[in-house]
């Protein structure tokens, strides 16, 4: 999976616009208010209650018995199938998802499990699919014990799994006693753009966890949820990884502050994604995957521009993108305005007329 960020040269010019992801989003002033006023204790023995607080929001949102506090997304779920798995367990995920390309081959490092990669376009698998790749228990396969699927599919353009879908992944996943994952990193921007609330969007799913350092804006964490004695294993994994994070309520109060203020936001993220792909679609020869959620991903090689050589001299007019899998990937957030869009279309335009 290819992914490279634009050079950033202490001597280029500054960025003024940077789509390069959502985790590059800054926390607010109000934000860094509540987090300077946060109630804190230490996380360790229950003893923080912004945590607490957090956790229980998080708990209530998705559905489930128990959430605990993570500082990484990538811990989430790695936390996860250390809980659910044994070496020489398999998992099945999309070949694109997170967990396969993004966490350093940690699931195999420190687990010993194997995730056989599923095909389908747009960074999901059908039912039919995942039905396929199931086999009979024998001594002579590993134990097929989780299905993970990535809520919103990143590599597949921010593209929404069907509740249909997962709802028919779910079942067909307990009826040959696999456990269900997901990896819920901008799960809200899903909820946020089908109108499906987080709830009913998990339900079926074993756990589940929201990234709060991607559109939501928090400096970090994320928070995973699931049974009681599932979210006892998590947390035996967490103190085996790192252990707690003491007084964590100064993070978990930005996490709160997101929820309070930046959800129902992410539907501007929507809009400006939809706008930077309708001004890209007017430039002869850049072909754009339209849009579902806030990554908006394009090729401008029809148009005489390699994509390096595009996001090279875009990066050089102060604005920010990168090269994943291939193609441009823009990501829009909280710190991403219209007029940033509309310049970025502009700027795109100029390149593409001097090729």
């Amino acid at each position: 999976m290819h992914y490279t960020p634009a050079p950033r040269d202490p001597k280029a010019t500054p960025v003024r616009v940077n789509l390069l992801s959502d985790t590059q989003t800054r926390p607010t002033p109000a934000m860094r208010e509540a987090m300077a006023t946060a109630e804190v204790g230490d996380e360790q023995i229950g003893d923080d209650p912004t945590v607490n607080l957090l956790c229980e929001r998080v708990a209530e949102l998705l559905g489930k018995e128990a959430a605990v506090f993570m500082p990484s997304g990538t811990m989430c779920n790695v936390a996860a199938t250390l809980s659910y798995c044994r070496p020489g367990d398999e998992i099945l995920a999309h070949f694109s998802a997170h967990i396969i390309a993004r966490e350093g081959g940690a699931h195999a490092a420190l687990g010993g499990f194997q995730i056989t990669p599923l095909p389908g376009p747009d960074g999901q698998f059908s039912p039919e699919t995942f039905r396929s790749a199931l086999h009979p228990r024998s001594r002579y396969q590993p134990p097929q014990t989780v299905v993970s699927v990535e809520q919103t599919a990143n590599i597949g353009g921010g593209t929404i799994w069907k509740k249909a879908d997962l709802d028919e992944i779910a079942k067909i996943a307990k009826a040959n006693g696999l456990a269900t994952h997901m990896d819920g990193a901008r799960l809200l921007n899903a909820t946020v753009a089908t109108g499906i609330n987080a709830r009913d969007m998990t339900a079926g799913w074993d756990s589940a966890w929201i990234d709060f350092s991607k559109g939501l804006g928090a400096p970090i964490g994320g928070v995973i949820a699931g049974s009681s004695d599932f979210i006892d294993d998590v947390w035996r994994w967490k103190q085996r990884l790192g252990g707690s994070m003491r007084q964590a309520g100064i993070c978990a109060a930005a996490c709160v502050y997101a929820l309070d203020h930046h959800v129902d936001r992410l539907a501007e993220d929507h809009a400006n994604a939809r706008a930077l792909a309708r001004g890209l679609s007017q430039l002869n020869g850049v072909e754009v995957q339209q849009p579902e959620t806030n990554l908006v991903f394009f090729r401008p090689d029809g148009a005489g521009v390699s994509g390096d050589k595009m996001v090279a001299e875009l990066r050089k007019r102060g604005v920010l993108l990168a090269m994943m899998d291939g193609r441009i990937r823009a990501c829009t957030h909280l710190d991403v305005t219209a007029e940033m869009v509309e310049e970025t279309v502009g700027l795109v335009r100029e390149i593409v007329r001097g090729a």
